[in-house]
């Protein structure tokens, strides 16, 4: 399994292959392969929704935000739930994964986060906080379908986490034409778990020959819905997915 990829993708490596991209809204993916000169087809598998007992566990903790000394987002989607929010708690240190989560974070609550980790997973985030002392409050807002690997890793490094959910993931049906536009792919792309795990609700354990995935995480939901993973980014980002897609087809003819 190769673990390789460029820092971004570049050149037209990708003139005449035709790659899936799965997330719920297209965006960064989609434009940098498109730069690459890949025919890009976006087959949305997940949606964001309100999560499943509605915004009111939310609403509360976001009300009791004050009494806590963090406030950690662990998706873009989290980040506008509650970004508006930390704006009036401008005491709260704010937590995030990723860049893109970060950004948006940062405009909502008009302050950039303390903790970004370089590497944009569960774990890093968990490495990159600080140590505390038991007493510490964390909000931790995450989506339905997380696993616990923040919350642990933070009650293990002294915290006292309490986890909110703050959307729904739910998978999509593709439509007629996107199944037939996926059925000639060369590759399919995978930023979250979730998205794997809906592909094989619509399609089958059918892939495409190269099917590369964000990160470690996405590798293991993805292998544990039965999916064969060719590829893992270095650069766990849109920009190292991107990247990874582009080191595997500049390698073939």
């Amino acid at each position: 399994m190769s673990t390789g990829g460029k820092a971004a993708a570049g050149g037209r490596a990708l003139v005449g292959r035709r790659i899936v991209t799965t997330r719920d809204e297209p965006g960064r993916l989609e434009s940098l392969l498109a730069r690459a000169g890949a025919d890009v087809v976006h087959v949305p598998l997940i949606a964001i929704d309100e999560p499943f007992d509605g915004d009111g566990p939310l609403a509360r903790a976001l009300a009791d935000l004050g009494s806590f000394e963090w406030l950690v987002v662990t998706s873009h989607h989290g980040a506008r739930r509650v970004g508006a929010t930390a704006a009036r708690f401008s005491q709260v240190r704010l937590a995030a994964v990723g860049a893109r989560t970060a950004r948006e974070l940062a405009d909502l609550a008009g302050r950039a986060p303390t903790v970004v980790p370089d590497r944009q997973t569960a774990a890093d985030l968990v490495e990159a906080m600080p140590a505390a002392d038991g007493g510490t409050r964390a909000l931790l807002v995450q989506a339905d379908r997380a696993d616990d690997t923040v919350a642990v890793g933070l009650r293990h490094k002294g915290f006292d986490v309490h986890v909110v959910v703050g959307y729904a993931t739910r998978f999509r049906v593709p439509t007629a034409a996107e199944r037939n536009a996926a059925s000639e792919a060369d590759a399919v792309a995978f930023a979250s778990g979730s998205a794997a795990q809906s592909w094989v609700e619509a399609f089958g354990h059918t892939t495409p020959a190269v099917v590369v995935v964000i990160g470690p995480s996405t590798r293991d939901a993805a292998i544990a819905a039965g999916l064969q993973v060719t590829h893992v980014a270095a650069d766990h980002s849109i920009e190292g997915l991107a990247a990874e897609i582009v080191s595997v087809f500049e390698s073939r003819p």
